[in-house]
């Protein structure tokens, strides 16, 4: 709207109206009257209301048919909000970032009402770092890029089979670039059929075998797509998921054997090729057990097979131990929250809200903790089939205090620790915060506990190891934070924890119910530091978990 140079007290009420929906405990879907809600008029309601009844909005798009494209790029440049934004482009004609350097370099900028010299000079310094594109791209800023090439794969008729390889499929933190094999007997018809339907930027090659492109899409990336008969589906996804060193170290268990392997399969001593259903009967050919690619690494785990069967699934995980839901800044209610884990077979979860102190998340008060806890054990009697129990994901706060108080923590079934604030403490100062948490007989665990992003921000610096020597000495349990955006904590910590004998809960920290599928990226994460399941809470059974609390 601001873009489109909007009446501002409009823009105001939309914002106003979506305050409101998120400080409400309860989702849209639960909402019967819209109108009802004080903050919430007619008009806002109404294209609320759309949303809901059509699963789109119509206002939305319409403004988007209106508003070009190039415009919303600019809305991540610092210092360029809306309002800026709309008089470039009202007065200057700007519609892309391109555009706005070229007007930049040539003083336009600098003469409308509200910019002058210096906001051009720093808008071009911001540029020049906007558009320098990193050598890697982030795990989170390719989830969804990834999900996205997946399904329009899966929207081609003549698709057989398809699978993300590359550094993505071994979980690495960030990739140079995305792989994608797709098993066809239509090469051209898949090839013409992805040059429709992505959204390019660029062609790199475009052949029988391989297509390669850049996307235009908000995290710019290049994508190779490898087009392969299905009988070669297998060694082709083997070969492009690499890694390297694995790669040399089979090709030279496949030389001892007399044999060569590539990516169309392993070539017999008589010049025939030998093809595989799948990437277990590759490694079975070379009577060896199917080596996740989560730990296909520097060639080592040739060395360690034995271990493979010891390390963590995601078919062994019983539970998610941290959620949030629309009590904070979740979008779901808990009994939506509860549905989805039940449609994931969990036998229990823990429901997590923020706690006071952190009011941007509209962290709960005492006496709304306390009605979360009846309205929780009224689901219990609900189902029979999962147990919820009642959390918190409690501030430590800056001054080393806790949020809540023990009587308040007693009444909880599961307390999760965490630092939210004040990251550029020195490290002494951290680590008393958590060192308050772990002395703390209600404190099950410590959530994400460096607070990094990765490839954004590094975290607030704790001293890792001495964490983990507290947790053992306190019986306390670390979260592998299975959000992308987190993977906290890192591989080398992880080993560390298990040697100690710490154990370890992998969350998804979920706020939407969409969410709770990066459980499966924590269990990838997971593997890749030689995780087993048995040091694995959410491996344990209901019971089982439930003494741990109750010994506590």
């Amino acid at each position: 709207m601001e873009l489109q140079g909007e009446n501002p007290f409009k823009v105001s009420a939309f914002r106003k109206a979506a305050q409101v929906l998120e400080l409400d405990d309860r989702s849209l879907s639960e909402m019967d009257n819209i109108t009802s809600l004080k903050g919430i008029g007619a008009a806002t309601g109404s294209v609320i209301t759309d949303l809901m009844e059509t699963g789109q909005s119509s206002l939305l798009k319409e403004m988007q048919e209106k508003v070009p494209s190039g415009l919303l790029p600019m809305l991540k440049i610092p210092g360029l909000g809306g309002k800026k934004i709309a008089k470039l482009y009202k007065e200057l004609g700007i519609e892309s970032i391109e555009q706005l350097k070229t007007a930049c370099e040539e003083g336009k900028v600098r003469g409308l009402a509200g910019f002058g010299a210096k906001t051009e000079e720093k808008i071009l310094a911001q540029l020049e770092v906007f558009q320098t594109k990193p050598e890697r791209t982030a795990i989170w800023q390719l989830e969804p890029i990834v999900a996205f090439i997946e399904n329009t794969l899966a929207g081609i008729e003549e698709v057989v089979k398809y699978s993300v390889a590359g550094s993505y499929r071994r979980v690495k933190e960030s990739s140079k670039d995305i792989d994608f094999i797709v098993a066809t007997n239509s090469h051209q018809k898949v090839r013409e059929e992805l040059l429709e339907k992505l959204p390019l930027l660029k062609i790199i090659a475009a052949g029988d075998t391989k297509v390669s492109v850049t996307l235009d899409v908000e995290n710019e990336v290049d994508v190779d797509f490898r087009l392969v008969e299905p009988h070669q589906y297998a060694s082709a996804l083997h070969h492009f998921t690499g890694s390297k060193d694995h790669n040399i170290k089979m090709r030279q268990i496949a030389k001892e054997k007399g044999l060569k392997i590539s990516e169309y399969g392993v070539e017999q001593e008589d010049g025939s090729v030998q093809s595989f259903e799948t990437e277990e009967a590759f490694y079975s050919f070379f009577d060896l057990p199917f080596i996740p690619p989560t730990i296909r690494e520097d060639g080592t785990e040739l060395d360690k097979l034995e271990k493979i069967p010891s390390l963590v699934t995601l078919e062994d995980i019983k539970g998610d131990f941290h959620m949030h839901s629309t009590w904070s800044d979740g979008a779901h209610s808990i009994e939506e929250m509860v549905e989805a884990c039940r449609e994931k077979g969990y036998s229990h979860m823990v429901i997590t809200d923020h706690s006071n102190y952190l009011k941007v998340a509209n962290g709960l008060s005492r006496e709304r903790l306390l009605q979360q806890i009846q309205t929780i054990q009224g689901l219990n009697a609900k189902y029979n089939d999962i147990e919820i129990l009642a959390g918190t994901e409690m501030d430590i706060l800056p001054d080393g205090s806790l949020d809540f108080d023990d009587e308040l923590l007693e009444q909880l079934d599961f307390v999760i620790a965490s630092i939210h604030s004040s990251f550029s403490q020195s490290q002494d100062k951290i680590m008393a915060r958590l060192r308050t948490a772990m002395e703390n007989p209600h404190v099950h665990m410590i959530a994400h506990p460096t607070g990094r992003i990765i490839g954004s921000r590094t975290g607030y610096d704790p001293d890792v190891p001495t964490l983990i020597e507290w947790a053992s000495e306190f019986g306390k349990i670390l979260e592998l934070n299975a959000n992308p955006h987190r993977l906290d904590l890192e591989t080398e910590y992880l080993k560390l924890a298990q040697e100690k004998g710490v154990l370890i809960a992998i969350n998804t920290d979920a706020h939407h119910i969409d969410q709770l599928r990066y459980m499966d990226v924590g269990v990838k994460y997971a593997q890749k530091a030689w995780l087993k399941k048995d040091n694995i809470v959410n491996t344990w059974t209901f019971d089982k978990f439930k003494q741990y609390l109750k010994n506590k």
